[in-house]
């Protein structure tokens, strides 16, 4: 199985982050959010602006050497592969698709969970199989804010089913 470019990861964490974006950026249009939830989602929203703008950074630095070729290539890329095909969010379609089938903002607040999960998980197949010190800080601070992603909605999901 051949594995994943360099190019090709960055441009599908940047299209993760897209993608949450649009969800996001969505889901504030409707109306029948609280004004904590809409707080909430934009800080979210802006978050994932900002994630995908570190991974565009990266695109074309010669310097940057994000793989290592090991002997667990193999694994690591049926892994990422695994994530990729099953992760909630194919596309920013598939993510306004979801907030346009969300009957509440329970449905919302859900499927951003399950979003964040798919991300922090590729995220951290990616962290994995990074050489570079530099990228790999900057993942390891994305992947704490996705684990408080996961934390601010799961807190939020539970004070609104109770």
């Amino acid at each position: 199985m051949t594995g994943y470019s360099i190019e090709e990861i960055i441009e599908l964490a940047v299209q993760i982050e897209k993608s949450g974006y649009a969800f996001y950026d969505h889901a504030l249009k409707r109306k029948d959010l609280s004004h904590k939830a809409k707080e909430l989602i934009e800080k979210l929203r802006d978050q994932e602006k900002q994630h995908e703008h570190f991974f565009k950074s990266l695109h074309g630095q010669e310097d940057i050497e994000l793989l290592d070729h090991g002997p667990d290539q193999e694994i690591v890329n049926d892994y990422l592969r695994a994530i990729i095909n099953y992760r909630i969010f194919n596309n920013t379609d598939a993510a306004v698709k979801k907030v346009l089938e969300a009957n509440n903002e329970l449905d919302i607040i859900i499927d951003a969970i399950d979003f964040e999960k798919d991300t922090l998980l590729f995220f951290q197949g990616i962290k994995d199989i990074m050489k570079d010190s530099r990228s790999k800080e900057i993942l390891e601070k994305i992947i704490k804010e996705e684990i408080s992603h996961i934390l601010w909605l799961s807190l939020y999901r539970d004070k609104i089913s109770a």
